[in-house]
């Protein structure tokens, strides 16, 4: 963790709950309390009766926030809409059926670059589906991560969700060095403008073999309409070959 290095976890929250500004009390999770930028660009955002709940596995991480690093995040725990939760954050979101209108997760250094393997299990299938059940309708995964993944990308549409990615710079005014946001819906509308090119959900295989079955039927017909052309075509020029011989 970097004071300086902190623009990606800002836009983490703006990218995560930038549709929740204008709700009169949204439910908000964080998973990572790290520094506390995440949680003081979403207390800035949301309205006084918002409820921002905040995973941290790590007791010193939330002794550290409250000695030493409130000047540096505004005293964001001791605001009164904040709950600070401490233990594994996968179990948090699997007893939090429905209840949050955005989950902004910033564990480890992202889906692929893991430091501590007991992080690992929430960048799953079984993790990112519990995401998905503790969302409201219309919620909002926002996920940092410190590279690129195209297969964290897969694993979100195989979970049902939209998603695009968004690259955004380390630090202020930065241009060599990046970080990646993922951010998924189940409705695509909500998801933020920008970012690259949208991920649309990945069909059941039952539904792609489905639809492979569909385009054979359909090269099958477009090949007897060809061979009936191709039939049509030869009578005619028998046709006409019998009626020069005729003449």
């Amino acid at each position: 963790m970097n004071s300086l290095h902190h623009e990606s976890e800002l836009e983490l929250a703006h990218l995560g709950c930038g549709h929740l500004t204008d709700r009169k009390s949204p439910a908000v999770l964080i998973g990572g309390l790290g520094m506390g930028f995440t949680l003081r660009q979403t207390l800035d955002m949301l309205n006084p009766q918002a409820q921002v709940v905040v995973g941290e596995l790590l007791d010193p991480v939330i002794e550290w926030n409250r000695e030493f690093l409130g000047q540096l995040n505004g005293n964001t725990l001791s605001d009164e809409r904040v709950d600070v939760q401490t233990g594994d954050v996968v179990s948090l979101i699997s007893r939090s059926k429905n209840k949050f209108d955005a989950i902004m997760l910033d564990i480890d250094n992202g889906p692929a670059a893991i430091t501590n393997s007991y992080n690992r299990h929430l960048y799953t299938q079984e993790g990112i589906q519990a995401c998905r059940q503790a969302l409201r309708k219309q919620g909002v995964l926002a996920v940092w991560s410190a590279e690129p993944n195209k297969k964290f990308e897969k694993l979100l549409m195989t979970c049902r969700f939209y998603v695009t990615r968004f690259r955004v710079p380390a630090y202020l005014g930065s241009k060599t060095q990046s970080r990646f946001i993922f951010v998924a819906s189940e409705d695509k509308k909500i998801l933020p403008p920008g970012g690259g090119e949208l991920r649309v959900q990945t069909r059941s295989k039952k539904g792609a073999k489905g639809e492979r079955t569909k385009i054979r039927k359909n090269k099958k017909g477009a090949k007897g309409e060809r061979t009936k052309i191709r039939k049509n075509r030869f009578k005619k020029i028998c046709d006409l070959s019998l009626k020069f011989r005729s003449v």
